[in-house]
């Protein structure tokens, strides 16, 4: 039957009889803190850019074991490390910090780094992740996170940390080299104001 058939049919069928659209489920997730068990979601969500994206700098499939350990490692530090999980327990995204080196003057500064999966990008959850890694860094006293961000094939990343108070604080051009072509990273920076501490004094009206 032509597609035009089955609709002229279709009208004519009672209000109740007709076959209806199923409407759109809602996009919903939860962010927690991530947990061991996250890690061979989060390693096959970060594998796929690096064997089809240039956003991460990465030419080789992590293991679980690297993911583990660097799961472990965060956790000693008492950085955070979250996911965003659909209803059913699928991790939809993570996004987590990092020191920024590993010397010690450096402690009130990391770097942030936000990945989601295919079905979940473009319905505001990398905002979502990010808003709260910022909350998060903010209640253990961070100063500053930064960003480091292709130059290439990242525009939504720069985008989304522009909205979010991250400037622009310098580039570098050609230190990467990935699909047979060089480039270039944007660092952009935030800084935090410490949490101010809640009075216990009540305000009466």
């Amino acid at each position: 039957m032509l597609e035009e058939e089955y609709d002229r049919d279709r009208r004519r069928l009672p209000r109740h009889l007709r076959r209806q659209p199923e409407p759109e489920r809602p996009f919903t997730y939860e962010i927690r803190p991530a947990v061991r068990g996250d890690v061979p979601d989060i390693r096959e969500i970060y594998n796929y850019y690096v064997t089809n994206s240039v956003v991460t700098f990465d030419e080789k499939r992590w293991t679980h074991a690297q993911w583990a350990d660097k799961f472990d490692h965060l956790q000693k530090l008492g950085l955070p490390f979250l996911v965003a999980v659909s209803p059913s327990g699928q991790v939809l995204g993570y996004g987590y910090v990092s020191p920024w080196t590993g010397k010690s003057g450096y402690r009130y500064t990391v770097e942030n780094s936000i990945y989601l999966g295919q079905a979940a990008t473009g319905k505001g959850l990398g905002r979502a992740l990010l808003e709260a890694l910022i909350d998060a860094c903010r209640q253990l006293g961070i100063r500053e996170i930064v960003a480091v961000i292709s130059d290439r094939g990242a525009e939504a990343s720069v985008a989304l940390h522009e909205r979010l108070g991250f400037v622009e604080v310098g580039r570098m051009g050609r230190v990467g080299f990935k699909f047979g072509r060089w480039l270039g990273t944007i660092y952009m920076q935030k800084h935090l104001e410490p949490v101010k501490k809640r009075s216990f004094l009540r305000r009466r009206d």
